[in-house]
Formats: structure tokens, C-alpha cells, sequence
């Protein structure tokens, strides 16, 4: 019977992370299913999700965890026999502003009030192109609850961009 691992990696960023990582799983017989990687501050920090024979994921734990004898700091989340199917619509998030605290948990607390799952986000701070001052920018994928019009959802974002002074388009 499959067993899906859900885990988070964080290390000093370094060649070579992923694949000591993606060796142990396969060694294990494991099957790299998604996952979600970036370098940030000099840090490599991820998120990934396996499949693997449930007789062979004790062994497979413990050879990820035994990677923080080397500084890659794996912490498992979950333990799941398969992955939920989402439900509701789904819609896109972007969303531009002169950089000021505060911004994503104004925009995120509009997404909580509305039910709002976010499954994906990216977010950075850039020079502006005119002037060099710095700009916020967001990009997000969305899961809406059963029953929330996009129209609704953007109507609300709207009333907080002008709040905000940012740029922000959902696309349905």
C-alpha cells in the first residue's frame, strides 16, 4: 500500500541539496511526487511530497532525518495514504505596490474573511523601473470556497487595493 510523505527541507544553500535528497528516496524505492523549492537569504528552503511503499517509509524517514548530521534539517508534516482533491474555483492573484509593511496580511486578511485558500504564493520586493523605489509584488494561486462569485472576491481585493495604492488583478 503507498504511504504519501510530505516534508520540509531547510539548509544552507549548497550544490548538490536536492540530489542527496532525491538519492535517498529513490534508493528507498520512494517516487518524488511535487514539490516546492526556492534560495532565499542564502538559505535553501523547500517542500516536497512522495509516494512510497508504506512497508519502506520508516526507513526512508530515517535516512532524511539522518541528513542533519550534514545541516539539511528535514522535518516531516504529514503522513497521508493520498492527497485531498480541491475543491471550489479556482482563480490567479497578482498584485503590484510601492513596498510598506504590512500589505500581505491586509490582502491575506481579505482572503481569510472570504474563505479563501491560498495554494500557491510568491512574493518579492524589486527596484521600480522611474524612480528605483522599491515595489511590492505578489503572485498568488487561488482556491475559492463553494459559492464565492470571482466577482465578489475581486470587488472586495479592489476596495483594499485603493487602501493600499496597489495594482491587483484576479483572473478567473
Amino acid at each position: 500500500m503507498q504511504t504519501h510523505l510530505v516534508f520540509t527541507v531547510i539548509a544552507k544553500d549548497r550544490p548538490g541539496l536536492v540530489e542527496r535528497m532525491a538519492d535517498i528516496i529513490a534508493g528507498t524505492g520512494g517516487n518524488w511526487i511535487e514539490s516546492s523549492m526556492a534560495r532565499l537569504g542564502g538559505e535553501f528552503a523547500g517542500i516536497v511530497r512522495i509516494a512510497i511503499e508504506g512497508l519502506r517509509a520508516d526507513e526512508l524517514v530515517e535516512k532524511l532525518q539522518a541528513l542533519s548530521a550534514d545541516g539539511i534539517d528535514i522535518t516531516l508534516r504529514s503522513d497521508q495514504t493520498g492527497a485531498e482533491l480541491p475543491e471550489g474555483a479556482s482563480a490567479h492573484l497578482d498584485l503590484v505596490s510601492q513596498d510598506h509593511p504590512g500589505i500581505l496580511r491586509d490582502i491575506t486578511r481579505v482572503l481569510s474573511e472570504k474563505g479563501v485558500s491560498i495554494e500557491h504564493l510568491e512574493t518579492e520586493v524589486v527596484t521600480g523601473s522611474m524612480q528605483g523605489e522599491a515595489l511590492f509584488k505578489a503572485s498568488a494561486d487561488l482556491r475559492l470556497p463553494s459559492g464565492l462569485d470571482p466577482a465578489t472576491l475581486s470587488e472586495a481585493l479592489q476596495e483594499t487595493a485603493g487602501d493600499l495604492m496597489a495594482d491587483i488583478n484576479l483572473i478567473d
